[in-house]
């Protein structure tokens, strides 16, 4: 009986379950898509979080045999926690570009986690989806660059190139619930096995979840979705509609106010404030109120502009169910004219869109010789002041004017980019945005020279508004919305959770200059705002603050955080 045909090359290649082998490769050599989720859930649960590592070895209550076990238990279990939602997307399309984003996006935080020492949590996604271009460049650096080639790029090329052996749909759809549940029992048995080192941990070490990486960044990036800045879409809820003025005296003159809104600038670096350098030589002399322990909304831009100017409190801005409108429009609603100059790219969070504003393009325009490189120095706000000021209603101006003044102050990480070449007076100082590469003695320097620039910015304020004397009352209050860490315990920068952040990411300072003519009109005295000094006072009192020194009477206003009512009642 002759030998039956050996079946033809087609008929093998249709009973493969697996995918066909791409040409070039060896006929046979492929991964199953569950061991490829292993693999690089191992890579990212150890190489992908080094910061997560180096900051559990450091606490005291892990340095021993027990603390070694308890963190390889809990490594384990955050690989096991990565592979879960891969699991469920390990399909022929999705898998692949499922692992390349995990791997990227564990390498650029692990890249601003070591660096920086910052942790990635909603306010810091917050920071990250609304930061600028030219902002965004100040971070870039060959050694971000090489962090990604090598914790990102390298590995992602491999998964990419990697031949998958699938399953057909229904025995794929079994794989995947078996690694899920698997992934599940693992998570259950490390965690049951040092439940009390875990729980204790994790309390009395919060940072420590926003730095398993990179489910912290999709952790906060959902959290920014369901919780979104703007709470309410666009539409914004009037506020202080009832606002007005009293009537004048006689022989009052129109109040003419610069806010300064300052940028990451910290109280304690402040020579007003007892900083052993000589950081406010023009301020310290005038005669200005330093109020040297006020405590920020945020630890961010965006955090803490819209909660300062609004009317609520922090913990009530944070609970708040709709946007309203904030002080900008309540002093608009009682009749000043009011005008809003921004020095930052980013711009005012919303707080200035329903009143006349010149963006930083305008006043780059206006005054090319202060500006280079798509930025320019706080000076350029003075520039041209007078003309922009006529340019608003003649019966608003009538009332008063008030100028607010958004800073680039301080902002880091390029620090020596912010100050003119007469204003580096700390030297030597880092000359790169790559902090972490600079002794701390550099750093301290340039941020140092960012305040010596600040104070000469606002000396100049205050010499403009001294020469409207004659027909104004005129005034000068200043207040940064963060503070900024300097490498103290390797932290840089700011934007920590508002309850990690250390003191210097949330301790600003609040000076107020007041002209003689100022002070006779309105009753409030620097005299009397300088006995404050010592108070902890907050972004809180800002708003209500304001109208009072502006002398706007409304229902929003509580007197009890208006730092000027009882400056008022006892004069001096």
């Amino acid at each position: 009986m002759p030998d039956a045909p050996a079946p033809s090359p087609s008929a093998v290649d249709l009973k493969r379950p697996c995918e066909a082998t791409r040409p070039g490769r060896r006929a046979g050599w492929s991964v199953r898509p569950a061991t490829l989720v292993v693999l690089v859930s191992l890579w990212l649960a150890s190489v992908g979080n080094v910061a997560l590592w180096r900051a559990m070895g450091a606490l005291p209550e892990l340095a021993n045999a027990r603390g070694t076990a308890f963190m390889l238990a809990f490594g384990v279990g955050v690989a096991a926690l990565t592979a879960l939602p891969l699991a469920l997307l390990a399909w022929r399309w999705t898998l692949k570009p499922a692992l390349i984003l995990f791997l990227l996006a564990a390498a650029g935080g692990a890249f601003f986690m070591l660096s920086y020492g910052i942790v990635i949590d909603r306010t810091m996604m917050v920071n990250v989806l609304l930061t600028d271009a030219r902002e965004a460049r100040e971070l870039l650096s060959p050694r971000l660059w090489g962090t990604l080639a090598v914790l990102g790029v390298l590995p992602a090329l491999v998964v990419w190139r990697l031949p998958l052996r699938w399953a057909t749909p229904g025995r794929q759809l079994l794989h995947n619930l078996a690694l899920a549940t698997g992934a599940v029992a693992v998570v259950v048995a490390a965690a049951g096995l040092f439940f009390g080192d875990l729980s204790s941990t994790m309390r009395n070490h919060t940072q420590l979840r926003f730095l398993i990486n990179p489910l912290n960044s999709f952790y906060a990036l959902a959290i920014v979705g369901q919780q979104p800045v703007q709470r309410s879409g666009v539409a914004v809820l009037p506020l202080g509609a009832d606002a007005r003025l009293a009537d004048p005296a006689a022989d009052a003159r129109p109040p003419l106010v610069i806010m300064v809104l300052g940028e990451t600038a910290r109280a304690d670096h402040m020579g007003l404030n007892g900083y052993e350098r000589a950081t406010t030589p023009r301020l310290a002399q005038q005669n200005v109120a330093s109020l040297r322990n006020v405590w920020s909304c945020g630890t961010n831009t965006a955090a803490s502009v819209p909660c300062m100017f609004s009317n609520l409190g922090r913990e009530a801005f944070e609970d708040r169910a709709a946007n309203t409108e904030g002080l900008v429009d309540v002093l608009q609603h009682a009749g000043y004219a009011v005008l809003w100059l921004d020095n930052q790219a980013g711009g005012c969070k919303g707080v200035c869109d329903r009143v006349p504003k010149v963006d930083y393009r305008q006043l780059q325009a206006a005054a090319p010789d202060l500006c280079s490189d798509d930025e320019c120095f706080d000076e350029v706000m003075l520039r041209g002041l007078d003309e922009r000021i006529a340019q608003l209603p003649a019966e608003r101006r009538a009332r008063g004017v008030v100028v607010f003044m958004h800073q680039m102050g301080s902002h880091g990480p390029a620090y020596y980019k912010r100050t003119p070449a007469a204003f580096k007076h700390f030297t030597p100082e880092c000359t790169t945005n790559a902090l972490q590469q600079c002794p701390r003695e550099q750093v301290v320097n340039a941020y140092d020279n960012t305040i010596l620039y600040t104070d000469h910015f606002l000396g100049q304020a205050i010499d403009w508004l001294r020469t409207h004397d004659q027909t104004a009352a005129t005034a000068l209050v200043y207040l940064s919305d963060h503070g900024e860490s300097l490498g103290e315990n390797n932290l840089y920068l700011h934007g920590l959770p508002y309850r990690l952040a250390p003191d210097a990411q949330k301790r600003v300072p609040w000076i107020t200059w007041l002209s003689p003519r100022f002070e006779q009109q309105s009753g409030v005295t620097v005299a009397c705002l300088k006995t404050k000094a010592d108070e902890r006072l907050s972004h809180d009192h800002y708003f209500h603050t304001v109208l009072g020194l502006l002398g706007v009477h409304s229902q929003v206003r509580q007197p009890g955080l208006d730092l000027t009512a009882t400056c008022r009642a006892a004069p001096g």
